[in-house]
């Protein structure tokens, strides 16, 4: 390949025509950064120092020298809507937006601004309404995130599988998890109201949405049971080992209750016995005894307790074989250390969200702090 010389002649040309740019962006934000009162700057380094306070003194201080500065307003905005100042934040946002003249850029700015505003202070009304005329500017992303978390705390559930379906398409994220569980409050509300085919539809969407969806399978195991087709209510419960195992935790009860129905118990304590033993659950654990000890007495509990505390040396399975231990005996001091033990056992059991960690006595499919779904186990933590 022949080398091209004026390349050589070229090159020159190139570092100069660079250098001109650089100069010219130089002088653009030395002229810019000039216009700026010097309290400006102040109210920066007061924000890097983590004192907000201090920061919005001097940002109002420099916007009193200077009010045409846009950034000025934005950064004042913000810092007020951060010290939960919600009513000046709203006025200084409105007040942008009535100006004639004020550039489209900043107007959407502005508008997205005020929408946080109204967010935060609780008015979801305003908020949705502004954050819906943003959806089709380059505030999307964010302004769908926020009627997501809107939709959800008015519980407005078919909005929210609207809003989810867009954000999927328009970021790409995929929030199956959170469609199927849409579905299932959609379910929930449509049962409460006696609709129990509308309440199935919303069930079988769920499991479109996410075929490892717990919560659909329990809910249409528990509309099977209502109608009284225990066969079929176990059939959508026995699906939950393949979905999550640790999910039978939530119906082994309901599990046990339809094989009795059905006249085999036994077939019903032999599953739960296979998986308790292969899944090591707790509380599946609990109903496998207590159906133990009603079927086939104390003497098949306490063996089965004792191959337990030998296998797994808990407090559970020694709760379990004092439970043995005393049935149809008169109250003593054994069933004394159980009662104490049980007492325990009920007081330091928990679940906990493991996103941000908060616990709680009783399961959630929606973490009452952090808002996430699906992040509470249905096994118990103990303290």
């Amino acid at each position: 390949m022949d080398f091209e010389y004026w390349w050589l002649l070229g090159l020159p040309l190139f570092f100069v025509l660079g250098w001109i740019a650089a100069r010219i962006d130089i002088g653009q934000l030395l002229t810019e950064t000039s216009t700026l009162p010097a309290s400006y700057f102040r109210g920066l380094n007061f924000l890097i120092s983590e004192q907000p306070d201090k920061a919005i003194e001097a940002f109002m201080e420099a916007l009193k020298a200077d009010s045409d500065t846009l950034e000025l307003h934005f950064a004042l905005g913000s810092l007020f809507r951060r010290t939960g100042e919600m009513d000046r934040a709203i006025r200084l946002h409105q007040g942008l937006l009535e100006r004639e003249n004020l550039p489209e850029a900043q107007r959407l700015m502005a508008l997205a601004e005020l929408a946080q505003d109204y967010f935060k202070a609780g008015l979801f009304d305003r908020a949705e309404e502004l954050f819906r005329r943003l959806v089709e500017t380059r505030y999307a992303n964010s302004a769908l995130r926020a009627l997501l978390e809107i939709y959800v705390r008015e519980k407005e559930w078919l909005q929210a599988v609207d809003t989810a379906q867009r954000l999927e398409t328009l970021t790409g994220t995929r929030l199956r998890k959170e469609i199927a569980q849409f579905h299932c409050e959609l379910a929930q509300q449509n049962l409460l109201l006696g609709h129990v085919a509308e309440a199935r539809t919303h069930l079988a969407e769920a499991r479109a949405a996410n075929r490892n969806c717990v919560r659909a399978s329990i809910m249409l195991g528990d509309i099977e049971a209502a109608a009284g087709n225990p066969q079929a209510a176990l059939a959508a419960w026995r699906a939950i080992e393949l979905q999550s195992p640790d999910g039978l935790e939530l119906v082994a009860a309901r599990m046990m209750a339809a094989w009795r129905s059905l006249g085999k118990a036994e077939e019903g304590l032999t599953w739960l016995q296979d998986v308790v033993r292969k899944y090591h659950l707790e509380k599946a654990g609990e109903v496998l005894f207590q159906a133990t000890l009603d079927i086939q007495g104390p003497e098949a509990a306490y063996r089965m307790a004792h191959e337990e505390a030998e296998r797994s040396p808990t407090l559970a399975a020694l709760d379990r074989l004092l439970q043995a231990k005393v049935s149809g005996m008169p109250d003593g001091d054994l069933r004394l250390v159980m009662d104490a033990l049980r007492a325990h056992l009920e007081k330091t059991a928990f679940h906990r969200c493991t996103t941000c960690g908060y616990t709680a006595r009783q399961f959630h499919w929606h973490c009452p702090s952090c808002g996430e779904w699906e992040t509470f186990p249905a096994r118990f933590e103990r303290t």
